[in-house]
């Protein structure tokens, strides 16, 4: 806006799905909104999101793990990110740091997760406080990994004493307080602040007369979820109604097409695709959706109002899935499909139990606006600003 030179830079990097990255997007549209300059650095593969009109993106060179190895820094062709490939990143998101000198830095996860990126994340926050930057933020979800090595819970704290002034858990701390799966919440109770959940503005219904709407997320992890789903329309009860399946961006291109391959010449009911550009649009237009429980379908599934199957992803090392999805079943919100029984069968009978479900409301998740509000609010407190740049209005 003219006259306005708030500027914010917001850090994030997605490994292995795209939920950090559509709910980091969604934060910089509401602060894009309330005036503010804003870029994102961003430093996984391609996502296949809609890019933000007016959000300045920067990409580092990519960096991934796989779901055995969550440690390991691997570039995109599986190939080990070396000591020279870091040294190199770190010194381009500083000089990034630099060029764009901005008034916000919000670190997406760090120090929660995202230890694999120390290397460049200390030395970012090192050079944000050597320079200036009057407001940095951790920016995190609203369930945590709770299985940590020993001491890591005090190592997070210390980091965020030394170097953070906000802590923006984006949840609702009467549903999930951080405290649930962070003990040493308590620590620095006096810089967090609880956003609500940063979900999507609601949509018009697109898709009419659309019975289910399978999603996997960006995909990567997707191809079993997926396959069940592509069987289960083509079989028994399944066949009587209309799926859009949407397989994510990042499915392996060798299983899309297997996957493709299992649709019968002449099936009708079944459209399978990808992504689509808009998932709550679809979603308010149907009666089931069957996905995954990441932070970010969730939420759409809540703002369009839609019933759901959750079918939790679940690692040894992750099990931040099962927690929302027990907690949405326990309210009668959701059908909890564990994924060890998954079945074509079995994904039948739990869209069956999730149509006769109560109506659900449709949700206002202004967890974006209000990270904005919070973070102008909290900018406002550090310093006036110099003449003739005044801060963005604050909305009430």
């Amino acid at each position: 806006m003219p006259g306005n030179d708030v500027s914010a830079f917001l850090y994030v990097q997605h490994l292995h799905g795209i939920g950090h990255m559509a709910r980091t997007q969604r934060i910089a549209r509401s602060l894009l909104d309330a005036g503010v300059h804003t870029s994102i650095i961003q430093g996984g593969a391609e996502t296949g999101l809609p890019a933000v009109p007016g959000v300045h993106m920067h990409s580092l060179a990519p960096v991934r793990v796989t779901s055995e190895d969550m440690e390991t820094l691997l570039h995109d062709d599986g190939s080990l990110f070396t000591d020279a490939d870091r040294a190199k990143r770190r010194d381009a998101l500083l000089d990034l740091l630099h060029r764009l000198r901005p008034d916000i830095l919000v670190i997406e996860a760090f120090p929660f997760g995202r230890r694999q990126l120390r290397f460049e994340l200390i030395p970012l926050l090192e050079a944000a406080r050597a320079m200036g930057v009057r407001l940095i933020a951790s920016s995190i979800r609203d369930i945590l990994r709770d299985k940590r090595k020993p001491g890591r819970a005090e190592e997070t704290v210390e980091v965020i004493e030394r170097y953070f002034d906000l802590v923006l858990v984006h949840g609702e701390e009467s549903l999930t307080p951080l405290s649930k799966t962070f003990p040493l919440a308590h620590a620095f109770a006096h810089k967090t602040h609880y956003t609500g959940l940063v979900g999507p503005k609601a949509a018009e219904p697109a898709g009419a007369g659309l019975d289910i709407v399978v999603s996997a997320g960006g995909g990567v992890y997707g191809t079993s979820l997926i396959e069940t789903a592509i069987r289960a329309a083509m079989a028994g009860a399944g066949r009587d109604r209309s799926w859009l399946v949407l397989a994510g961006q990042n499915m392996p291109e060798a299983d899309f097409r297997r996957i493709g391959a299992l649709i019968h010449a002449g099936t009708t009911n079944i459209d399978f695709r990808r992504s689509i550009p808009d998932l709550c649009s679809a979603l308010s237009g149907a009666q089931v959706s069957v996905s995954y429980a990441g932070y970010n379908t969730v939420a759409d599934i809540l703002v369009a109002g839609c019933a759901a199957v959750l079918v939790p992803f679940v690692t040894p090392k992750e099990n931040e899935q099962h927690d929302r999805t027990v907690s949405l079943a326990g309210a009668g919100r959701v059908v909890h499909l564990a994924p060890e029984s998954l079945t074509p069968e079995t994904l039948v009978k739990a869209i069956s139990e999730a149509a006769r479900l109560p109506a659900a409301q449709r949700a206002s998740l202004d967890g974006g606006t209000r990270t904005a509000r919070i973070l102008l609010r909290e900018l406002a407190k550090t310093a006036p600003c110099p003449t003739g740049t005044p801060m963005p209005a604050l909305q009430s």
